[in-house]
């Protein structure tokens, strides 16, 4: 029996992170990524609304996006580099 594929690709893993968020964090990250930044990771604490987290291009600045597409560079989120 062949093994199953294990990797995902980038588009599933991609639209995964995206389950959940709002029309205006979506419409955001879609012109945040016109200037090349990325969605990192969503933190999805318990009963409270994901936090999308993006990155710009160069890796050094972090972003969440809250629930009205607003960006906050001051999160007060503690964040490994």
């Amino acid at each position: 029996m062949p093994e199953r594929e294990r990797r995902t690709s980038e588009e599933h893993t991609a639209a995964l992170l995206r389950q959940g968020l709002t029309a205006a964090q979506l419409r955001a990250l879609e012109t945040l990524e016109q200037f090349q930044w990325t969605l990192a990771f969503v933190r999805r604490p318990m009963f409270q609304d994901p936090l999308p987290v993006v990155t710009d291009r160069s890796g050094e600045r972090r972003a969440v996006l809250r629930p009205d597409g607003t960006l906050d560079e001051s999160p007060g989120l503690q964040l490994r580099g």
